[in-house]
């Protein structure tokens, strides 16, 4: 049912946009497509200038038919929607009231003022239409950038086609200066990207052979090849371009408040002018009809809650805009207003605060030279692809082609054991050297890193730390949510001796490891219980259960997972944590411009009502003051997409 409406109020306002019928919607709003209002307004000008410059006024029926002919140019649309909605009984609706009070200022002779009603009210729909138009595609803009053709090598030779004619395995070529069309791996050995589209960060972001490269993508400095791994409509773009469009169909509380309300405050405000239009006959002498349905009038059209409706939505497109272009994508308007009330932001370790990428650290020995002591342990690690292993091999480079590695054992939970020539080379954590009776030094159990000890010969040679490196900006991002009064908490499933380390570095409040997935999701919902209202940030697959259970489910786009990333209510695409402390900034935004919206439109709506009734306010005042309001929320609303986080 809530599709079925939003599609026909899309209709109307296409109806409305383009001054024509259901059948000839027009996306984009011009002077041409509304030619009949402005003919209409040439009209009333003229009639308007003969009557005040030159005190003439064509005699009757003469003057009635000149405005009619203006009245129905610029609303015979509106009239149209009008009987749309009566036949289905619907008959508290701006289009409604206006069609009522402006036939009703007819009725009384009031003609000029009646078609100015009408006038001045389609131009405000007018301008409405083309700044929510102006957003959706300013949205959709900071993304769809996928080119329409691709160079693609095939039998050894360079052909242009679209994009979703490639297959997974082919390889494109992408020149300096264009976009990448598909997601994949470099093949080429190296090449600089600007990642601006993707991540909101115009910082080169240089890739070596092997990494990922996705769509979106500007080729900075050299031709590259990739590997195509993703078909055009799975690529990360196209699946973020998706997820932008679906948000703004997704409605915020505020919104849908402000949805109850109109149809609430609707027709009391109609019953309203009923009874400032009757009511005085029992209380005044003399009572004269035309004078209180006049006022009557005037309290219908500035009634008309058209400001609220299209300006509330407008900040939220406004709100979702300003966060994409800050690399943060929200999946609905909803989650701007979860944001403003988040107290406690949970964040897993690995890839979320940490880079999720292994790096030694450090190196002790012991009666061996320290790039001797590396080799060996990166020539046994070879044979494994453990991640501690491979950052030893990593460290290492190619020194390690010269040893000859044989027999080599992988003794679980504990390290390997082999043979490099000829010498017994034992690599592991200590529990292996204590497998194999080899002392070492007592300072070494109290290391809070992950270490790979090192024996030769059945004699401890010295140890290497392996640690993951924590982001740049994370300590910052911890620093600002303190400043917001958020308390902020560490999950991890890595031993409890290295959170505690990485919680002191970063001054976080609880941290809390050797946690499995249902470890995550107790700690999560023990906070819930708590009555605290909760944003999770994680990347791995075994976030994605606590991510769907927090109020605000945030996943590192870059580096997550695709099963995180379609959980997740808020996607952070370039991975940085200061980006949650954006994303909760950009809710505020949004926020304070929606209320401002709101209490102007109601401020001014009942001084007017209320001059109205006493008869003070005219119609050209109640549709001054009602178009008014809208442009200036309008205004107001537009300004978000402006502003910088």
């Amino acid at each position: 049912m809530e599709k079925e409406h939003n599609k026909n109020e899309d209709i109307e306002r296409a109806i409305i946009a383009a001054g024509n019928n259901a059948n000839h919607p027009v996306e984009e709003s011009s002077w041409k497509s509304h030619w009949q209002l402005l003919l209409s307004i040439q009209i009333l000008f003229v009639m308007l200038t003969l009557e005040f410059g030159f005190d003439y006024v064509p005699p009757f029926p003469g003057n009635l038919i000149i405005f009619f002919i203006a009245y129905l140019l610029s609303g015979y649309n509106v009239l149209y929607l009008a009987w749309r909605k009566a036949i289905r009984f619907d008959f508290f609706n701006e289009f409604f009231l206006m069609s009522i009070a402006t036939l009703g200022a007819f009725a009384i002779g009031e003609y000029s003022e009646g078609v100015a009603v009408m006038a001045f009210y389609s131009i405000g729909e007018w301008f409405q239409d083309a700044a929510v138009n102006r957003a959706k595609r300013s949205i959709k803009a900071l993304l769809d950038i996928r080119p329409d053709e691709v160079s693609v090598v095939r039998n050894g030779t360079t052909v242009v086609v679209n994009p979703k004619e490639v297959q997974i395995g082919e390889v494109i070529r992408v020149k300096p200066g264009e976009k990448v069309a598909l997601d994949g791996k470099l093949i080429s050995e190296k090449a600089a990207f600007n990642t601006a589209a993707l991540t909101g960060e115009s910082k080169p972001d240089s890739k070596a052979k092997g990494e990922v490269v996705y769509a979106g993508m500007i080729n900075l400095n050299t031709v590259s090849e990739i590997k195509v791994n993703s078909l055009f409509t799975d690529s990360k773009l196209s699946r973020i371009l998706e997820m932008v469009q679906d948000a703004t169909a997704r409605k915020s509380q505020t919104q849908l408040f402000i949805s109850r309300f109109a149809k609430i405050y609707t027709p009391i405000v109609f019953a309203l002018a009923v009874a400032v239009c009757f009511v005085p006959y029992f209380f005044v002498d003399p009572y004269i009809f035309n004078v209180w349905f006049y006022r009557a009038l005037v309290f219908l059209v500035i009634s008309c809650p058209c400001a609220l409706v299209v300006s509330i939505p407008l900040g939220y497109f406004g709100g979702i805009g300003l966060a994409s272009r800050n690399g943060i994508l929200f999946k609905g308007s909803n989650f701007l207003d979860v944001m403003t009330k988040i107290d406690t932001v949970v964040m897993d370790k690995t890839g979320t605060l940490t880079e999720g990428v292994f790096k030694v650290q450090e190196i002790v020995t012991k009666d061996i030279e320290e790039s001797y002591l590396i080799k060996l342990a990166a020539a046994i690690e070879s044979q494994s692809t453990h991640p501690i292993g491979l950052a030893v091999v990593e460290h290492a480079g190619k020194e390690t082609a010269e040893l000859s590695v044989a027999e080599v054992e992988e003794i679980s939970g504990h390290g390997l054991k082999g043979k490099i020539d000829g010498k017994e080379v034992l690599a592991g954590n200590t529990k292996l050297m204590k497998k194999f009776n080899i002392d070492y030094p007592a300072e070494v159990d109290a290391i809070v890193y992950t270490i790979v000890v090192v024996a030769v010969d059945k004699k401890y040679k010295g140890y290497i730390t392996i640690a993951d490196k924590i982001k740049e900006d994370a300590k910052q991002a911890i620093k600002e949510l303190h400043k917001l009064n958020i308390k902020t908490v560490m999950l991890s499933g890595d031993k409890q001796s290295v959170v505690d380390e990485v919680a002191k570095q970063l001054a976080i409040d609880s941290a809390y490891g050797d946690l499995l997935p249902e470890g995550k999701v107790e700690k999560v919902q023990a906070l819930k219980n708590e009555g605290r209202r909760i944003a999770f940030v994680g990347d791995g697959v075994n976030d994605a259960p606590v991510v769907a259970l927090a109020d605000a489910g945030i996943a590192m786009g870059g580096l997550g997972s695709d099963a995180t990333i379609e959980t997740a209510d808020i996607v952070i695409q370039n991975d940085q944590p200061s980006k949650i402390v954006t994303a909760i900034k950009a809710g505020k935004i949004t926020r304070n411009i929606v209320w401002q919206n709101i209490i102007l439109a109601m401020v001014v709506k009942i001084i007017v009502l209320a001059l109205g009734a006493g008869g003070v306010a005219t119609l050209w005042e109640a549709v001054i003051a009602d178009v008014g309001v809208a442009l200036l929320a309008i205004l107001n609303a537009v300004r978000i997409q402006k502003m910088k986080l």
